[in-house]
């Protein structure tokens, strides 16, 4: 089996780290490859950086079917390009903030997410009510932390991620902490540890339930909303994402 995490942004070393965390989540014998856009944001942390980031996450599902990918992890907790990979993919794809939600009401009554800056929240709100969790989505942090400083040397971001995290589970009287942003997951163990509670990283999440989707037989439903987007032509710079010539 082979899984592709597709980091939407392109900074390499979060690509890295994306695929330490698929890499240690997935079962033996599967193939885990991490790849991130040529082209794009550096991080996403606003609509116009997850619009801008569609466009290479879907040159990346394109690459994913010449290669003979079976089912691909969408590693923004935004799930940007969900809907419109899903349509490309012939195999399952999971974003990790929708894997990161259901896995976290396997494992507690209520859940609280813990993402990176304030202006994201909106978003993560948006997705806990597309996914059905807002009765279990108990409340919404950032440590306003911003997405490329996470893994800087000598940045506090554990510890200031750790700390939201515990003020979290008091303000929200949750069981579970959901980290809303990929760039958090070399430091997921840890924070768990610290706290005592199930703390969720979505990459790890993603890939298991990727795999799970594979070996069930299972992928997306061509019926309806999902079929394959209708052949057309595209202009200017989006001239060679026609499906007639076919994603680049």
């Amino acid at each position: 089996m082979h899984v592709r995490a597709i980091n939407p942004n392109t900074t390499e070393s979060m690509t890295a780290a994306i695929g330490r965390a698929a890499r240690a989540a997935a079962s033996a014998g599967t193939t885990v490859t991490a790849v991130g856009p040529v082209m794009g944001p550096a991080s996403i942390e606003s609509h116009y950086d997850e619009a801008l980031a569609v466009p290479g996450l879907l040159t990346e599902i394109g690459r994913g079917e010449a290669d003979g990918v079976d089912g691909y992890v969408l590693a923004c907790f935004g799930d940007p390009g969900l809907d419109a990979a899903r349509e490309l993919a012939s195999g399952p794809v999971v974003g990790i903030a929708e894997a990161a939600m259901h896995v976290a009401t396997l494992l507690g009554r209520h859940f609280s997410i813990v993402t990176t800056l304030p202006r994201t929240i909106g978003r993560a709100e948006e997705l806990a009510e597309r996914y059905g969790f807002r009765t279990a989505c108990a409340g919404i942090h950032a440590v306003d932390i911003p997405v490329l400083e996470l893994d800087l040397p000598g940045s506090d971001a554990r510890r200031e991620t750790t700390a939201e995290c515990r003020r979290a589970l008091a303000a929200d009287g949750s069981d579970v902490i959901v980290l809303g942003c990929a760039g958090m997951a070399d430091f997921c163990a840890e924070v768990s540890a610290e706290l005592g509670v199930p703390v969720i990283d979505g990459v790890a999440a993603a890939t298991r339930l990727v795999e799970s989707l594979v070996a069930l037989g299972l992928s997306t439903s061509r019926r309806g909303e999902y079929a394959k987007p209708p052949v057309k032509p595209y202009a200017g710079a989006l001239a060679d994402f026609g499906l007639g010539t076919g994603v680049r």
